[in-house]
């Protein structure tokens, strides 16, 4: 089985080169043929030369943006990249900065022996960051469930067959968030228990107001399941406070409007005729 590993970077090319490492130290079966393509998110670093013979990966590529993007849209550029131009079976998204462990790279291979067809995510069971960060990332996914119905547990750390890379590509939501959207066209998933590990250089990227708009950026994939249950909610609670009218009483009302008008804002980025034409962005392709 192919199986292509996508690893977007903005210039942490000593972390990529460790993750690269640690992969092709990986005790997988020889069944399993790994390849590794870089999405190059535009970096202001040239890219240094690898010294090392890494004699288990059977390719790896770089692909070099030439407008940066974020790590998301990265990804989503990966996955169309791949579906056009690669022949493949499965493709594993992760972080190249070590919080996403290579070592769980052998889990997913296991889950997908047993169920091919089903895609596999890693579901954090342990987390790195400081107590505030984990409270405000609990609060995020409680919201998330409220206003979207939905228990989101994972980030990009995935695998998925090429059948769900397919409507992964085809689906716009995938330009603004990788999890949401296999949440939105997927039924059935499997899961691995994933400890997010430590970067192996420098500090963590993500602050908190990155963790706001990647919570939003999650919950505006289901906005009209958060506009239902928003109307609901005001609904009742006008119901509720009708006799006790006050500015008081009426201010989770505007928290309410303002949260929805903030989730629709967001989901304008899920602008399929830039993710339809986004290859035109790559500049050109190393192979390393």
């Amino acid at each position: 089985m192919k199986i292509k590993i996508l690893i977007p970077v903005y210039n942490d090319w000593k972390s990529v080169f460790k993750v690269l490492d640690e992969i092709n130290n990986l005790d997988l079966n020889i069944k399993f043929k790994i390849s590794v393509i870089i999405i190059n998110d535009a970096s202001n670093h040239d890219l240094p030369d690898l010294e090392k013979n890494l004699e288990n990966i059977d390719s790896i590529k770089v692909i070099n943006m030439n407008i940066n993007q974020g790590h998301t849209r990265s990804i989503a550029v990966g996955l169309k990249y791949i579906f056009e131009k690669e022949d493949f079976d499965y493709a594993i998204p992760m972080d190249g900065d070590g919080e996403d462990r290579p070592e769980e790279i052998i889990q997913f291979v296991e889950k997908i022996k047993t169920d091919p067809d089903i895609p596999v995510v890693g579901e954090r069971i342990k987390r790195s960051e400081s107590n505030l960060f984990k409270f405000c990332y609990v609060v995020h996914k409680i919201l998330t469930f409220i206003f979207t119905g939905k228990s989101i547990k994972f980030g990009h750390f995935s695998c998925i067959p090429k059948s769900i890379v397919k409507e992964m590509v085809n689906e716009k939501a995938t330009w603004n968030c990788y999890s949401a959207s296999l949440v939105k066209i997927t039924k059935e998933r499997n899961s691995i228990p994933s400890i997010r590990g430590k970067r192996y250089f420098d500090l963590s990227k993500m602050s908190f107001f990155n963790l706001i708009i990647h919570s939003f950026s999650i919950i505006s994939v289901f906005k009209y399941n958060v506009l239902i249950r928003s109307i609901l909610f005001l609904i009742i609670y006008f119901f509720l406070i009708y006799p006790k009218l006050s500015f008081v009483t009426l201010i989770p009302l505007f928290f309410v409007i303002l949260f929805n008008v903030i989730v629709f804002k967001i989901s304008s980025r899920e602008n399929y005729n830039e993710y339809e034409n986004s290859l035109k962005n790559i500049s050109n392709i190393d192979n390393l």
